[in-house]
């Protein structure tokens, strides 16, 4: 058994619904500007010619419920509701139409982002880590396995603050699909079981501060909760 020259860090992972079983977090990826509604808010023209991923570390997934602090560096810290996919088996070059049967489960998840951060690297056409892959950022919902509810097209996806909406869309609204999605990552990487894909959120991101309660839901498939100390 290998000797460390320090203590290793628990493997990051997810609960699994109905079960005591832990699924491992292995690769997170994070889908940019995938609804139209938040492309245009965005102030960027929709188009559905070629998806565009960035990365978080896997140690940035906390659990639903969790209360974090808000992050140093930043004056703009925004919620991103989103539908997340697990995989839970090998993804490689697949054909959309084998792309689902890949797919573990689905879960809620919130892209906490230092907006600020994330506006001057795109300005300077710099990457986007110092906004995106924050700390305790990948929020993340117990997963439900697909086997149980199948693999859902379209649903309700709604985000409160504070007991007000602020999100409210459609996962059907997506510009690319889960299948597309898979089946175009998966022309790049060797996906497999413990990577997750964030798949996009609506319209209606904004800033948080210090005292909100988050609270997230997405029909069929489950709640999802954040509170900023």
């Amino acid at each position: 058994m290998a000797d460390y020259l320090f203590p290793v860090l628990p493997q990051p992972a997810a609960a699994i619904r109905g079960s005591s079983l832990l699924y491992p977090v292995r690769r997170m990826f994070f889908v940019g500007r995938n609804y139209e509604s938040h492309a245009t808010e965005m102030g960027v023209k929709p188009d559905k010619e070629e998806p565009f991923y960035f990365t978080k570390t896997p140690s940035a997934v906390v659990a639903s419920g969790t209360a974090i602090a808000y992050p140093p560096g930043t004056r703009n810290f925004h919620y991103e509701m989103e539908l997340v996919v697990a995989l839970g088996g090998p993804a490689f070059q697949v054909e959309q139409s084998q792309a689902l049967k890949t797919v573990y489960g689905y879960a809620c998840g919130l892209d906490m982002t230092r907006r600020d951060l994330q506006s001057q690297a795109r300005e300077k056409s710099r990457p986007w880590d110092l906004g995106k892959d924050v700390e305790q950022s990948a929020v993340l919902s117990a997963l439900v396995p697909a086997i149980e509810i199948g693999h859902p097209s379209r649903g309700h996806i709604e985000l409160k603050v504070n007991g007000e909406v602020r999100q409210s869309a459609d996962i059907s609204e997506m510009i690319n699909s889960v299948p597309e999605l898979i089946a175009h990552l998966s022309q790049f990487y060797h996906l497999d079981a413990g990577d997750l894909i964030y798949t996009g959120t609506p319209a209606g991101v904004g800033a948080v501060v210090t005292g909100d309660l988050i609270e997230g839901r997405i029909e069929g498939i489950g709640d999802i909760r954040l509170t900023i100390l």
